[in-house]
């Protein structure tokens, strides 16, 4: 692969900063991690923003969550169509292999991939309407979502279309009859949660009161 290139000086610069700090006072737990597997008590499915650090917001040790990104910490819905589906072969393999308890999509304010879709939705992204537009396509996904809210004031659709890619995800997660399976056996539950970028605040969803309401 001849467009391959070395790695950035600064990222050099930091592993080699990590190997000779985190790793070494810490050699011994991760050797019990190449040895034993890993065994993660949960999921994550957050977005790829580079702003939502899901580690540090948890304060998660190395080998605690098995994470998936991906834009708008969107699930689609079960549709084994042999298409390539890189979330939903993510989300079987923490539920079958790795029997993780507990499944959380993390959304957050300020989503670009949400503001996306509302553009797309309400026709002032016509670009992203295109069938060879991979962001558009993908946030197809939330279009029911945009359909709930579209009669919202318009200062209110896009935050409350953040909550619906957090919702709409956990409802596609119960599509998937693995899934179903564990949670209604009680071997696996489902969290929403949305993390406010700028207050560094974690609102949950209840689905008692069918609201989001503060952690803590």
């Amino acid at each position: 692969m001849k467009q391959a290139r070395p790695l950035p000086q600064y990222l050099v610069q930091r592993y080699q900063g990590w190997r000779a700090t985190s790793f070494t006072e810490n050699r011994s737990w991760y050797r019990r991690l190449a040895e034993g597997g890993q065994h993660p008590r949960a999921m994550v499915i957050a977005c790829c923003d580079s702003r939502v650090h899901v580690t540090s917001i948890f304060g998660a040790d190395t080998g605690e969550f098995f994470i998936h990104r991906n834009i708008a910490n969107l699930v689609p819905p079960y549709l084994p169509d042999g298409e390539q589906h890189g979330t939903s072969a993510a989300v079987e393999y923490a539920v079958n292999a790795l029997k993780v308890a507990h499944l959380v999509v993390v959304g957050h304010t300020s989503c670009g991939g949400v503001a996306g879709c509302h553009a797309m939705c309400s026709g002032h992204a016509p670009e992203l309407e295109e069938k060879t537009s991979f962001v558009g396509r993908w946030m197809d996904i939330l279009r029911p979502g945009y359909e709930r809210i579209s009669g919202l004031p318009e200062d209110r659709q896009v935050a409350e279309l953040e909550r619906q890619a957090v919702l709409i995800s956990l409802e596609n997660l119960m599509t998937f009859p693995f899934v179903r399976e564990n949670v209604e056996a009680g071997n696996l539950s489902l969290h929403g949660v949305l993390h406010d970028i700028a207050e560094g605040t974690l609102q949950a969803y209840d689905p008692g009161t069918d609201t989001f309401s503060l952690v803590g």
